[in-house]
């Protein structure tokens, strides 16, 4: 597995003072009080109708034949050249295997 580094270099001391007093500069986005913070909710619990519609809206639809996992031993070789064929291997593997002719 490769390790990446994070896009995200840590701020200099001068730079976390510079976004500091650009938010306290900021009129519009004055920092909450101990009160309003005790009188916050979560979003699931403030707006459920709108949580909702986005909670199923996100990800693919379901499908209408879900495929179904399984554990298949295949030889190195097998995997290594499906593999070599890019993203999709394993859908390509399915076609193959949906296209053999059994018995």
């Amino acid at each position: 597995m490769s390790t990446r580094k994070s896009p995200i270099r840590p701020l200099a001391d001068e730079g976390e003072a510079e976004i500091q007093k650009q938010i306290a500069a900021d009129p519009d986005d004055a920092e909450a009080t101990d009160e309003q913070l005790a009188q916050a909710m979560p979003f699931a619990k403030a707006v459920p109708e709108l949580f909702e519609s986005i909670r199923r809206a996100r990800g693919r639809p379901a499908a209408e034949k879900p495929k179904q996992i399984v554990s298949i031993r295949l030889d190195q070789d097998v995997i290594s050249k499906f593999k070599a064929t890019g993203k999709g291997w394993q859908a390509r593997i399915n076609e193959v295997l949906k296209n053999a002719k059994v018995g």
